[in-house]
């Protein structure tokens, strides 16, 4: 059987967002709402004062993520997320606070309404997954519980 030619060819989410300029958009606005919002503060405290370190990994890593050039890998090799991570308290908070910035950053920086939605659901799992820490209840929640 022969292909189809009026198979449309499958875009990457890297090539739906518009490459290299949208993701590095994408990833400055990510951080400049991590550096600004106060119900940010937790996750932002684990980062030093300058950001561009981070902004350039995350580029780097969401380039081949998003189905780019391998860049991290290239550079750094594989990324183990999860055990680079291990050095910095993760917990829900911490998770949700990540979450806020990247879905303003998406919703601001992704016109793509499906696409969007897609990569919000890939970066919920991830965040999830670097959660390393069990989550304390407060002493509030403890005597309600009594």
């Amino acid at each position: 059987m022969q292909p189809d030619d009026n198979t449309l060819p499958v875009l990457t989410p890297y090539q739906q967002i518009g490459g290299e300029e949208a993701v590095r958009a994408l990833v400055r606005r990510f951080y400049a709402l991590m550096d600004n919002l106060p119900e940010a503060w937790d996750v932002r405290r684990m980062h030093g004062e300058d950001l561009s370190g981070s902004e350039e990994k995350l580029f780097l890593f969401l380039s081949g993520w998003f189905g780019g050039p391998n860049l991290y890998v290239e550079r750094f090799g594989p990324p183990f997320l999860r055990a680079r991570h291990l050095p910095f308290a993760i917990g829900s908070a911490e998770r949700d606070q990540w979450l806020l910035c990247m879905r303003q950053a998406l919703d601001e920086q992704v016109a793509d309404e499906d696409l969007r939605g897609r990569l919000l659901q890939s970066f919920s799992a991830l965040a999830d997954h670097m959660r390393n820490r069990a989550d304390v209840a407060s002493p509030a929640a403890s005597v309600q519980q009594l």
